[in-house]
Protein backbone atom coordinates (compact mmCIF):
# COMPACT_ATOMS: atom_id res chain seq x y z
CA UNK A 1 0.00 0.00 0.00
CA UNK A 2 1.20 3.28 -0.88
CA UNK A 3 1.88 6.12 1.76
CA UNK A 4 -0.71 9.18 1.24
CA UNK A 5 -0.10 12.61 2.15
CA UNK A 6 -2.56 12.73 5.36
CA UNK A 7 0.61 10.27 6.87
CA UNK A 8 3.19 12.53 5.96
CA UNK A 9 1.47 15.24 7.43
CA UNK A 10 0.31 13.33 10.55
CA UNK A 11 4.24 12.54 10.94
CA UNK A 12 5.54 16.37 9.86
CA UNK A 13 2.77 18.08 11.13
CA UNK A 14 -0.23 19.95 9.12
CA UNK A 15 0.68 23.35 10.70
CA UNK A 16 1.04 25.86 7.20
CA UNK A 17 3.15 28.91 7.50
CA UNK A 18 1.69 31.59 5.52
CA UNK A 19 1.80 35.41 4.32
CA UNK A 20 -0.19 38.00 2.61
CA UNK A 21 -0.25 39.32 -0.64
CA UNK A 22 0.46 43.00 0.37
CA UNK A 23 3.23 42.34 2.78
CA UNK A 24 6.80 42.90 1.47
CA UNK A 25 8.85 40.30 -0.04
CA UNK A 26 11.66 41.64 2.55
CA UNK A 27 9.31 40.00 4.99
CA UNK A 28 8.57 36.97 3.25
CA UNK A 29 11.97 35.99 2.99
CA UNK A 30 12.60 37.13 6.76
CA UNK A 31 10.08 34.39 7.71
CA UNK A 32 11.43 31.82 5.60
CA UNK A 33 14.64 32.03 7.01
CA UNK A 34 13.44 32.26 10.18
CA UNK A 35 11.23 29.31 10.23
CA UNK A 36 14.30 27.64 7.68
CA UNK A 37 11.53 26.94 4.82
CA UNK A 38 11.62 27.26 1.36
CA UNK A 39 8.23 28.33 0.85
CA UNK A 40 5.31 30.50 2.41
CA UNK A 41 1.64 29.82 0.93
CA UNK A 42 -0.09 33.32 0.13
CA UNK A 43 -3.72 33.66 2.03
CA UNK A 44 -5.43 36.54 0.77
CA UNK A 45 -8.96 36.61 2.72
CA UNK A 46 -8.72 33.30 4.32
CA UNK A 47 -8.60 32.05 0.65
CA UNK A 48 -5.37 30.02 -1.15
CA UNK A 49 -3.78 33.08 -3.48
CA UNK A 50 -0.55 31.87 -4.65
CA UNK A 51 2.67 30.64 -3.02
CA UNK A 52 6.31 32.28 -3.15
CA UNK A 53 9.29 30.87 -2.83
CA UNK A 54 12.96 31.13 -2.54
CA UNK A 55 13.08 30.32 -6.18
CA UNK A 56 10.80 33.24 -6.45
CA UNK A 57 12.99 35.58 -4.53
CA UNK A 58 16.00 35.07 -6.72
CA UNK A 59 14.23 34.89 -10.11
CA UNK A 60 11.61 37.71 -10.04
CA UNK A 61 13.79 39.94 -6.98
CA UNK A 62 17.19 39.13 -6.92
CA UNK A 63 18.23 38.78 -11.21
CA UNK A 64 15.49 41.74 -11.94
CA UNK A 65 17.32 43.87 -9.23
CA UNK A 66 14.11 44.76 -7.30
CA UNK A 67 14.32 45.69 -4.12
CA UNK A 68 13.11 42.83 -1.82
CA UNK A 69 11.55 45.64 0.80
CA UNK A 70 9.84 47.41 -1.65
CA UNK A 71 8.06 44.74 -3.61
CA UNK A 72 5.16 42.97 -2.25
CA UNK A 73 5.09 39.45 -2.40
CA UNK A 74 1.57 39.41 -4.52
CA UNK A 75 4.07 40.68 -7.50
CA UNK A 76 6.24 37.67 -7.92
CA UNK A 77 4.01 35.16 -6.25
CA UNK A 78 3.04 32.07 -8.61
CA UNK A 79 -0.98 32.34 -8.11
CA UNK A 80 -1.34 29.46 -10.74
CA UNK A 81 -1.00 27.01 -7.76
CA UNK A 82 -1.70 22.99 -8.28
CA UNK A 83 -2.46 21.89 -4.56
CA UNK A 84 -2.45 18.02 -3.68
CA UNK A 85 -5.38 15.98 -1.19
CA UNK A 86 -5.04 14.40 1.46
CA UNK A 87 -5.51 10.80 -0.16
CA UNK A 88 -3.16 11.73 -2.76
CA UNK A 89 -0.07 9.34 -2.71
CA UNK A 90 3.66 10.58 -2.39
CA UNK A 91 4.42 8.77 -5.31
CA UNK A 92 1.90 10.91 -7.15
CA UNK A 93 3.21 14.06 -5.46
CA UNK A 94 6.26 13.18 -6.91
CA UNK A 95 5.20 12.79 -10.22
CA UNK A 96 3.47 15.99 -9.87
CA UNK A 97 6.02 17.91 -9.05
CA UNK A 98 8.38 16.85 -11.29
CA UNK A 99 5.67 17.42 -14.75
CA UNK A 100 5.19 21.18 -13.20
CA UNK A 101 9.08 21.90 -12.00
CA UNK A 102 7.42 22.93 -8.39
CA UNK A 103 9.00 21.87 -4.64
CA UNK A 104 5.78 22.24 -2.91
CA UNK A 105 2.36 21.96 -2.84
CA UNK A 106 -0.37 22.86 -0.92
CA UNK A 107 -2.74 20.26 0.38
CA UNK A 108 -6.38 21.01 0.20
CA UNK A 109 -9.51 19.62 2.16
CA UNK A 110 -12.38 20.42 0.93
CA UNK A 111 -11.29 23.29 -0.69
CA UNK A 112 -9.45 24.28 2.43
CA UNK A 113 -5.53 24.56 2.68
CA UNK A 114 -4.67 22.04 5.37
CA UNK A 115 -1.18 21.70 4.90
CA UNK A 116 1.87 21.81 2.68
CA UNK A 117 4.29 18.85 1.35
CA UNK A 118 7.72 19.40 0.01
CA UNK A 119 9.91 17.04 -2.75
CA UNK A 120 11.81 16.71 0.67
CA UNK A 121 8.83 15.39 2.36
CA UNK A 122 8.51 12.82 -0.56
CA UNK A 123 11.54 11.72 -0.64
CA UNK A 124 11.96 11.00 3.09
CA UNK A 125 8.77 9.04 2.95
CA UNK A 126 9.78 7.01 0.12
CA UNK A 127 13.22 6.58 1.43
CA UNK A 128 11.36 5.17 4.36
CA UNK A 129 9.14 2.76 2.15
CA UNK A 130 11.96 1.55 0.36
CA UNK A 131 13.66 0.76 3.75
CA UNK A 132 10.54 -0.76 5.13
CA UNK A 133 9.97 -3.53 2.08
CA UNK A 134 13.77 -4.13 1.88
CA UNK A 135 13.50 -5.07 5.86
CA UNK A 136 10.26 -7.03 4.98
CA UNK A 137 11.94 -8.99 1.82
CA UNK A 138 14.77 -9.84 4.30
CA UNK A 139 12.34 -11.36 6.50
CA UNK A 140 10.69 -13.38 4.09
CA UNK A 141 14.31 -14.89 2.75
CA UNK A 142 15.01 -15.83 6.02
CA UNK A 143 11.83 -17.35 6.70
CA UNK A 144 12.28 -19.46 3.51
CA UNK A 145 15.89 -20.52 3.76
CA UNK A 146 16.91 -20.34 7.48
CA UNK A 147 20.54 -19.80 7.76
Amino acid sequence: METRVSEVLDRKGWTVHSIGPRQTVYEAIETMENLEIGALVVVDDEELAGIITERDYLKKIALEGRSSSETEVGTIMTDEVVAVGPNNTVRQCMTLMSEIRARHLPVLVDGDLRGLISIGDCVRQLTLDQEFEIQKLKEFIRSKYPA
